[in-house]
């Protein structure tokens, strides 16, 4: 049953990409990263990463692993859990659970079934992207550290989104689940980088896989690869064990947590289109708020402290003074955390778009529709939570952090007002991407999922364009790599209009093809 819908487009083309990135990594063997830092621009994007663990002079393959494991064991753990969600919870939702529990197969069948899919995958990962690189003539041990970094992060939160799915009714929030424990594992590691403190960047998965320093002198002193594949291992397996248990204690259909019954009627304000996506995304839109707020009161408490460790370290202050001085790095670490919130609020705009495929493929949009309720009214409400909320979002990050730098500097209210014009400047490319989700769920429905991979090519792109000297054209295909820094120097709004215009006829384009098409269901 798993094997039916196992590799959707976007599992698939997510799987290509974590086989491309150990490939983009060999681009710059032979050159340090210091040379790259002094070439300009790409001190933006990696002078933060430099003041965790010193790597200024390590070849640019290492420093592209290091950076690379993290990245890729993002997407790995994304796949374990919507690849894991998808054949458990959301299965049983769908009520396809009910019809296969009725022939002759065991009760945990279909965790057995998603616990074996995703071991596979990241099998296969691990293997191919060891033998990818071994077989370009790197060192086995490094390309043996970089496979088991993947996929033994992959394997932890395959256990992770089988806990999940057992404590929700809703696939959709059994998603959620697994995505903030994720993404409170990326903020330990990048707290603990950030703030120089080991033990804190050790305590998730995520740290776990970028201190095997793939390409990087492996720390096999500190348990050996094998050690920590075995405890990667361990860890799911106890996820996996408590997962099960849960599943003994409750019924098919159902979660720890149950769904609290509705009301009878509905109240009298919740009789527009908009009112109705407002009452579906108001949760969805609180709690990435509320996540961008704290993590951005973190990263405004830290950049105060970032001038401290640059001039603890010669090294990277002799690199800071070729690119402009260390006058601006505070100002650089803040539009780099500022880039990357712009990424994650891109995630948001596709989640929210992409509920207007949701409620098509449950059914629930035909009903809606068959009303007086216009296709254009249905469609202009969901993206309005959709890019209304990605600004928010982003606005709350950007101005929480704003408070906490200007509490420690002493100057609250101006640096709140500028970070928050800064944080705003990321929204039209957020923007691109809810316009290319719209486009794909008007003219190719059930490929939805593509918009996804979007997003992560775009991530890569960010990530590694600039540092292996990828053609000008190639980093122009990410809409982020058009945003103005709005830290240090004049805003330029040229850029955000076009980004504007392209997403404009994007949601024209896919608001069009959906008026001509047929409703489809899941």
């Amino acid at each position: 049953m798993a094997g039916g819908g196992a590799f959707e487009p976007g599992a698939v083309a997510a799987g290509f990409l974590l086989l491309l990135l150990p490939a983009l990594a060999l681009a710059g063997r032979g050159r340090t990263l210091a040379s790259v830092l002094r070439g300009g621009r790409v001190a933006d994007r990696f002078c933060t990463c430099c003041l965790a663990e010193g790597l200024l002079g390590l070849a640019v393959s290492g420093q592209t692993a290091w950076r690379g494991t993290t990245m890729a064991s993002v997407l790995a753990a994304l796949m374990s859990v919507m690849t894991v969600i998808r054949h458990t919870r959301a299965e049983e939702e769908t009520g396809r659970a009910e019809l296969v529990g009725a022939c002759a197969v065991g009760r945990h069948a279909l965790v057995a079934s998603a616990v074996l899919l995703a071991a596979a995958a990241n099998l296969l990962i691990a293997l191919l992207i060891t033998g990818g690189l071994a077989g370009q003539g790197l060192p086995l041990a490094g390309a043996l550290a970089f496979g088991l970094a993947v996929g033994g992060t992959g394997w932890v939160f395959t256990g992770v989104a089988l806990v999940s799915a057992q404590l929700t009714t809703h696939a959709r929030t059994a998603r959620a689940i697994a995505a903030a424990a994720l993404g409170l594992a990326f903020l330990l590691r990048a707290l603990g980088d950030a703030a120089n403190v080991e033990t804190l960047a050790w305590l998730p998965p995520l740290g776990w896989a970028q201190r095997m320093r793939a390409f990087a002198g492996e720390r096999w002193w500190v348990a050996g690869l094998l050690a920590v594949a075995g405890a990667v291992l361990v860890a799911a397996a106890v996820l996996v064990a408590a997962a099960v248990l849960v599943a003994r204690r409750r019924d098919l259909g159902s979660g720890l947590v149950l769904a609290r019954l509705g009301v009878t009627e509905a109240a009298p304000s919740l009789r527009s289109p908009m009112a109705l996506a407002w009452r579906l995304q108001r949760g969805v839109l609180l709690g990435w708020s509320v996540g961008f707020a704290v993590v951005g009161l973190l990263f405004g408490a830290l950049a105060h402290s970032v001038g401290d460790i640059a001039g603890d370290n010669p090294q990277l202050a002799a690199v800071l003074a070729a690119v402009g001085g260390a006058g601006a790095l505070t100002d650089t670490f803040l539009a780099a955390e500022l880039g990357l919130l712009g990424l994650v609020a891109g995630a948001y705009a596709v989640q929210a778009t992409l509920r207007l495929r949701g409620e098509e493929a449950a059914l629930r949009a035909e009903p809606v529709l068959a009303t007086a309720v216009a296709r254009r009214r249905w469609i202009l409400s969901h993206l309005a939570m959709a890019l209304g909320g990605s600004a928010v979002v982003l606005a709350s990050g950007g101005l929480a952090a704003g408070i906490a730098h200007g509490l420690r500097i002493g100057d609250p209210f101006g640096q709140g007002g500028r970070m928050l014009g800064a944080a705003l400047v990321q929204v039209p490319a957020t923007w691109t991407l809810a316009g290319i989700a719209m486009l794909l769920f008007g003219l190719l429905p059930r490929l939805t999922a593509l918009a996804w991979t979007a997003l992560v090519a775009f991530a890569l792109l960010g990530q590694l364009s600039e540092l292996l000297q990828l053609d000008g054209w190639v980093r122009d295909l990410s809409p982020f790599a058009h945003v103005p820094r709005a830290l240090g120097r004049p805003l330029d709004i040229g850029p955000l209009l076009w980004l504007g215009a392209v997403t404009a006829a994007l949601l024209l384009a896919g608001m069009t093809t959906f008026q001509r098409r047929d409703v489809q269901g899941g």
